[in-house]
């Protein structure tokens, strides 16, 4: 893989507009039934309008705020550290250990008000209404959680979702780098935005492929009303449901998936570009001044 320099943090910011895929995914996850896409849009268009598929909209705001931001930083910034500021060219296996540390990191800062509370608020129309949370946005959520739940609560589910968290950043992010660099190697592409739209769908489709199982049992946790733990659901869920439930809401996640890995590699290689435009021009002044 090809050295980089080194990139603020901030440049994991990162925004999609693919909330009512989101919205589906979860859907289909929770639900014992066998749903399709089409079959889950109806329903929450039924129960909702088409308010519904944008249910949940500030906890994935507020996911894109903690869970993004910190593991695209924290991915720039590891790589940079084991390179020595990008004079290294690391290994693969260097660059999935980056890519699985910022992840579970990502994972950690994003467990609660992004992953528990998104979980909570898209499946809240299916449950009984005696288990229903009614959270009104993401803020209320936490504070709701907080105070009849303890802190403690803000774990929940922590261990899927962090092992969810590792898994997609070490799929997305090292796949990328690694498509990146063999159509380059290879002399298929040149580099600019088209290299970056394909590579990132390449990386798109793994991670997708990759994440879905821990995905699934990551929902059902956060989404269980009495408390149940990971290795129970997953014993009931293939038991009752079969090995094809660990792919369950695969197609929504992949449409979700590509699209926003498509914009946030593009979006980040622009910002890329732009601190080495910053970072060059008093070079290129000094040159001029001579």
């Amino acid at each position: 893989m090809s050295s980089s320099p080194k990139y603020p943090f901030w440049l994991g910011v990162a925004a999609c507009c693919t909330h009512p895929l989101d919205v589906l995914r979860v859907r289909m996850q929770t639900t014992t039934a066998r749903t399709g896409v089409l079959t889950a849009a109806r329903e929450v268009v039924h129960q909702a309008g088409p308010r519904g598929l944008y249910i949940g909209l500030t906890a994935s705001i507020f996911r894109q705020m903690t869970y993004s931001v910190t593991r695209l930083g924290a991915y720039e910034t590891l790589k940079s550290s084991m390179s020595n500021g990008g004079r290294r060219k690391l290994r693969t296996s260097e660059l999935v250990l980056c890519a699985s540390g910022a992840g579970a990191l990502g994972g950690i800062a994003g467990n609660p008000a992004g992953d528990i509370i998104l979980v909570r608020m898209v499946a809240d129309p299916t449950k009984p209404p005696e288990q229903r949370v009614h959270y009104r946005n993401a803020l209320h959520g936490l504070w709701r959680m907080v105070s009849e739940g303890g802190v403690g609560s803000l774990a929940r589910g922590l261990v899927p979702n962090t092992i969810r968290a590792t898994l997609m950043n070490a799929s997305q992010l090292v796949s990328y780098d690694f498509f990146k660099d063999l159509l380059l190697s290879q002399s298929l592409m040149t580099n600019g935005i088209p290299l970056h739209f394909v590579a990132s769908a390449f990386s798109g489709t793994v991670a997708t492929t990759i994440c879905a199982p821990a995905d699934v049992l990551r929902s059902r946790v956060m989404n269980a009303h009495c408390g149940r733990g990971p290795v129970a659901l997953l014993v009931e869920a293939l038991t009752h449901e079969g090995p094809r439930v660990m792919f369950k809401g695969w197609l929504p996640a992949w449409i979700r998936l590509t699209p926003n890995t498509i914009c946030m590699f593009i979006f980040l290689e622009q910002l890329r570009n732009a601190v080495d435009f910053v970072r060059a021009r008093p070079a290129i002044q000094a040159s001029h001044s001579v």
